[in-house]
């Protein structure tokens, strides 16, 4: 029964990509007098993929998201590392209000502070810029810090105290010690930020609208209008979509569930 209710499962995560694969080699003709579980007539119609990258732009989209999601996510992991280790490794009175302010933030809708946000970032000159988008990312949220705060529990605080007999400064600790051994730990949020960003539309649609600043998610809307859309061209752009977000899975996926700190103390 087990074994039964996982491939259901699989199958129900699978079945969209099928769809989406069927429809991305079918022509404009051929997808108009099909259906839509139809397979196409062959595999090797390759017309809707060179539209999607000429008419959607998708190398300027990848190089747009590609900018904003490695500033973002090497910002994210270095506050995130700084703020769970301060969290985590010292005792003192803000800390559990500091904690809890991080929690409430997330209580709030995101939505009710929009104009807010829109105005600070127009005030401060970012708005049609990449910086709006990587700013909104910058923030380190409740989710990554409670994560690097698990796994900075179950660094041993000897490796603390020896590097400290040695002379060494709290940030030489951080740098040379915990930040390397809570490489798991990045990798999960490097993924889950990368998901993130990589499928967000709102943000970069709202705080980048000029064309040529669009992004891959909102590349996808050059293929919809307000009563028709070219479910072919963009069944051809999912798929190239797909590709990088399978590729950075593929790449970290074996950290997170790799050991931290085997072998570190004798």
């Amino acid at each position: 029964m087990v074994y039964l209710l996982l491939c259901l499962a699989a199958l129900v995560v699978l079945f969209p990509p099928y769809v989406v694969v069927l429809n991305a080699f079918k022509g404009n003709a051929e997808y108009a007098k099909s259906g839509v579980f139809d397979r196409p007539d062959s595999f090797f119609y390759l017309e809707n993929f060179r539209k999607v990258l000429e008419i959607g732009h998708m190398g300027r989209a990848f190089l747009n998201t590609g900018i904003i999601m490695v500033v973002a996510l090497i910002g994210n992991v270095i506050l995130g590392t700084m703020v769970a280790y301060s969290l985590g490794r010292f005792r003192f009175k803000l800390r559990p209000y500091i904690l809890g302010a991080y929690v409430a933030a997330t209580l709030i809708p995101t939505v009710t502070t929009q104009v807010a946000t829109f105005s600070v970032i127009k005030h401060l000159g970012l708005f049609n810029t990449h910086f709006a988008p990587i700013l909104l990312y910058l923030g380190t949220d409740v989710m990554q810090i409670y994560l690097y705060m698990q796994f900075i529990r179950n660094i041993p605080y000897d490796l603390d105290e020896s590097a400290m007999i040695e002379g060494a400064s709290l940030f030489y600790i951080y740098r040379v010690i915990i930040f390397p051994l809570l490489a798991p730990a990045t990798a999960t949020v490097i993924i889950l930020k990368s998901i993130s960003i990589y499928n967000d539309m709102y943000i970069p649609y709202l705080y980048m609208p000029e064309q040529k600043l669009g992004v891959v998610s909102t590349s996808l809307m050059r293929f919809a209008g307000v009563n028709s859309a070219q479910w072919n061209l963009i069944c051809a752009a999912l798929l190239i979509v797909l590709i990088p977000s399978i590729c950075i899975y593929l790449l970290l996926q074996r950290y997170i569930f790799s050991g931290i700190v085997n072998g570190s103390v004798k």
